[in-house]
């Protein structure tokens, strides 16, 4: 079938999901295997390392992940393209996918509908503009953004292109702890919400010895990995053979979270999940609402910094203590802390009373006093945009098949990233930093505000057509 007719099918099927919404995604469709080819949403997956590969396993049975890409052949591709993972044919076999070094071979693709994204947090805008750009819809992991700026210019791309966007922030699925506890916030069960603590943990460091450099593996293509951010050598003392753990520490793979050059610690790690949902449960994440100003005093570093920056360059560099202190439009104070006594989750504390919601658990007092039929299925409806709850990737490939906004979009995301990264360089310079969010600037604080954008390494800069 031509890419116009399986785009005509796919606005068409709207009208056969849409008589059933009221029941889970699984119910209402074939497995992917027992669907026509024609009928068949095809995904390309790019990074598809630790989390990547997860990802493509949660897709697997929805769509046919056609092809695969991902600059390290061990760690990555070599992981995962032997794994069970791949289009189905009539009979439910694996017809492995194509591989490739290079994501932009999966963008050229007329015959891919759907991108997947795990690449480290440096990598996500770049590749998810050009993604929508070559009309695909989008899954891309959090924290998706590096900076302010790359919220905005994400935000955008999504406003005209008009694809599906899903973020992986995929505790707002969580129907028994995070979705539960929104309709508890939003109900005012537990009053006015006067504090929330989000325990979001600190980052690990690298050790007293630094991390050795070395000429990075030829399998490798470190130049690349870099990105937008600056060259430096490459750093590791791993086992290069090891598939699971190739390089110990180091700047790459998953300790890529711990350099302030690819990330935001745990503020963007753990915080993309707990300041969103917190956010999300007091109405927060709409544009104009959020932070006043965020307080990143009380933080500790696990390298000296000057003016924001490290001066140490061969060991983890984000932030291992601290409790951030960010005022809300809501007149709420919200803390981002490493460590606290209800341990990591989110503690509302309200007029009324005090919850915390953790993955696996949400207790308080209004908790266990809650009636069972307290909410309706149309109450977690309306948190899924209208959509059906069921689980993170089925709403997405729900919103693509039937239209909608998904539960997680970039609208609502780029609002707790504004927090997250506002905690990051409020830390980094030890200060209270002033923020508008109608206009979306730090305010009176030229040097914090130096900190919303990045110079982008020349040949890997974000489009912003």
């Amino acid at each position: 079938m031509s890419n116009l007719n399986r785009r005509s099918f796919l606005k068409s099927s709207a009208s056969l999901i849409a008589a059933s919404t009221a029941v889970p995604f699984a119910q209402t469709m074939k497995p992917v295997w027992a669907q026509a080819p024609s009928d068949r949403l095809r995904m390309g997956c790019i990074g598809v390392g630790n989390m990547g590969r997860g990802d493509a396993h949660g897709f697997n049975g929805l769509c046919d992940i056609v092809a695969l890409a991902d600059l390290d052949e061990i760690y990555g591709l070599g992981r995962t393209v032997n794994d069970g993972i791949g289009k189905k044919n009539d009979k439910g076999e694996t017809i492995t996918p194509d591989t490739y070094k290079d994501y932009r071979n999966i963008l050229e693709r007329d015959d891919i509908d759907v991108v997947m994204i795990a690449t480290p947090d440096h990598w996500h805008v770049k590749i998810a503009v050009e993604a929508l750009q070559a009309g695909k819809h989008v899954f891309c992991q959090k924290p998706l953004t590096l900076t302010l700026e790359e919220n905005k210019i994400i935000r955008k791309a999504v406003e005209k292109y008009g694809k599906i966007f899903q973020v992986g922030t995929q505790q707002r699925s969580q129907w028994n702890e995070f979705a539960k506890a929104t309709l508890i916030v939003r109900a005012g069960l537990l009053g006015e919400i006067k504090k929330v603590v989000c325990d979001i943990g600190g980052s690990p460091t690298s050790g007293d010895n630094p991390v050795p450099a070395m000429a990075a593996p030829a399998d490798f293509d470190w130049n690349v990995y870099q990105g937008q951010t600056p060259y430096t050598e490459f750093l590791a003392d791993g086992d290069f053979g090891d598939k699971n753990n190739r390089f110990g520490r180091t700047r790459a793979h998953d300790e890529f979270r711990w350099w302030y050059e690819y990330s935001g610690g745990k503020f963007t790690d753990w915080g993309a999940h707990h300041l969103d949902c917190a956010l999300w449960a007091m109405g927060l994440d709409k544009f104009g609402t959020g932070p006043v100003s965020v307080d990143g005093t009380n933080a500790e570093h696990p390298v000296p910094f000057k003016d924001g920056y490290p001066t140490v360059k061969d060991r983890y560099n984000t932030a291992t203590k601290f409790d951030i202190v960010l005022q809300l439009t809501n007149g709420a104070e919200m803390h981002a802390v490493n460590e606290s006594s209800d341990g990591n989750g989110i503690l509302f504390e309200g007029t009324k009373g005090r919850m915390h919601v953790s993955r696996g658990r949400c207790k308080g007092k209004v908790v266990e006093e809650l009636a069972k039929d307290a909410f309706s299925v149309d109450d977690f409806n309306a948190l899924y945009n209208g959509k059906p709850f069921e689980g993170h990737k089925e709403n997405f490939i729900r919103c693509i098949r039937e239209g909608g906004k998904p539960v997680s979009d970039v609208w609502s995301h780029v609002q707790a990233l504004n927090c997250c990264h506002l905690c990051s360089i409020s830390a980094r310079l030890g200060r209270e930093i002033k923020w508008d969010p109608k206009t979306e600037q730090i305010v009176g604080d030229d040097q914090a505000a130096s900190f919303m954008s990045r110079e982008q390494r020349k040949g890997f800069e974000i489009s912003r057509d």
